[in-house]
């Protein structure tokens, strides 16, 4: 037996439950993993309220964390017990133990710990196919960030930075957009205050952003339309304020033949291809120290419920780890 936090259904994060469960020996091709860390994503907030669906109940929630190695599986080759890996986008993380695909898992270089691996693989994996596949990031290039002092804002301001762009993150407060500022954002607009397009262009000297970078979703689609320049593209990753509405494509013809895409981090982990070159490149990036991963709130995993709350009332900056 070992703790776990699961939902019976589906709701606020009261539904949120720290109870036993069992977790079984690996089978061909898994690992039994020992884990040390959680990381908290707005993802775990949509699967958790039934927004995307969360598979057969109860259910345990979280996509990400970092662990060692205990049991090796049939056919598993690669891997030996005693290392230390970590993972992105599997559900069930948010456990103390769980059984996992071998090929969903890499090791942790030793100059990274625990809590920055926990923290780093989904949020840093998703900058990285947002500034190197969404759209590749030139130097020169403007690109708009929103929610720029949360976990992945944070690492695409310093990792867009260190590419060359000039850097507009979109913040709910001065606090924010100071620390948004000290994590390589050049300019920042208080969305509350300010409306974002026009800032965007006073900024830009009237081009407008090469890419906006959209975690907020429905409140914000419309002003990120309205913030790129010609040809520009929005990436529509996440969905804080609701999915966005149903438009017609002709719009992004009269708005500067512009591009719409809503990518995933699944699909770009899909294959071991994948997932290896954007975990060598995050790792290299995040050893280096040319991009920190900066844990700014820190709880026990059994206290799962209250890091929820506090993500969706926008009380949190950069990453939240759950420990275990």
């Amino acid at each position: 037996m070992t703790k776990a936090i699961r939902i019976h259904e589906t709701g606020g994060p009261d539904v949120l439950r720290w109870e036993d469960i069992e977790v079984g020996n690996p089978g061909p091709g898994q690992v039994l993993l020992q884990q040390r860390a959680c990381g908290l994503n707005y993802i775990d907030v949509y699967v958790r309220s039934g927004l995307y669906p969360a598979g057969d109940l109860p259910a345990v929630l979280g996509m990400e964390a970092v662990g060692v190695v205990d049991t090796l599986g049939e056919g598993v080759s690669g891997l030996a017990p005693g290392d230390r890996v970590a993972y992105p986008m599997t559900l069930g993380a948010y456990t103390q133990a769980r059984v996992i695909d071998a090929d969903r898992l890499v090791r942790v270089p030793d100059s990274i710990s625990d809590e920055t691996a926990a923290a780093m693989m989904l949020k840093g994996l998703t900058a990285h196919y947002l500034l190197f596949r969404t759209y590749p990031v030139q130097p020169g290039d403007s690109i708009l960030v929103y929610a720029a002092a949360g976990g992945v804002g944070l690492l695409l301001c310093q990792w867009a930075n260190l590419l060359g762009a000039n850097v507009i993150g979109c913040v709910g407060s001065e606090a924010k957009a100071q620390l948004a500022r000290d994590n390589g954002c050049h300019h920042t607009i208080l969305y509350r205050d300010e409306d974002i397009p026009t800032r965007v262009r006073e900024i830009t000297a009237g081009e407008g952003v090469a890419a906006a970078y959209d975690s907020i979703g429905r409140a914000t689609f419309a002003a990120s339309l309205d913030s790129l320049r010609p040809f520009g593209v929005l990436a529509t990753y996440g969905n804080a304020s609701g999915p966005t509405e149903p438009f017609d494509p002709k719009i992004l013809a009269g708005k500067g033949s512009l591009y719409v895409t809503r990518p995933t981090l699944a699909t770009h982990i899909s294959t071991r291809a994948l997932l290896d070159e954007g975990a060598q490149r995050l790792f290299e990036v995040v050893g280096s120290g040319k991009v920190r991963v900066s844990v700014n709130q820190t709880l026990p995993l059994a206290d799962c419920a209250e890091a929820h709350r506090q993500l969706e009332a926008r009380e949190t900056t950069g990453s939240t780890v759950l420990k275990i």
